[in-house]
């Protein structure tokens, strides 16, 4: 298993709406509970930061990309599965399965 030190995730999102509040949440449970928090994670609003958008080719929001460790992996859509959100971005969680 990977450490958990140095995971960077960036959430993309468009908006405040539910569904973006949702997405952060479920990924800041994510963090805490699978990667024992030992991750960062950065929101941006394409609304407001639309360079940002076009500079990661975010095509639909929200997505989500790993950009550290490597290598990089994105996730576009509904990221409230757990388990999809794991092995979608090659993210392990801890193996005493602690929550």
């Amino acid at each position: 298993m990977r450490k958990a030190e140095g995971y960077v995730l960036r959430l993309f999102l468009a908006g405040h709406t539910l569904r973006s509040r949702l997405a952060v949440k479920d990924l800041q449970a994510i963090c805490d509970r699978d990667l024992g928090g030992h991750c960062r994670l950065e929101v941006i609003d394409v609304l407001e930061q639309p360079e940002m958008a076009e500079r990661y080719h975010i095509f639909a929001t929200p997505t989500l990309i790993k950009l550290l460790p490597p290598p990089l992996r994105r996730i576009i859509g509904d990221l409230s599965d757990r388990e999809r959100v794991l092995v979608g971005l090659d993210l392990h969680p801890r193996p005493d399965g602690m929550h």
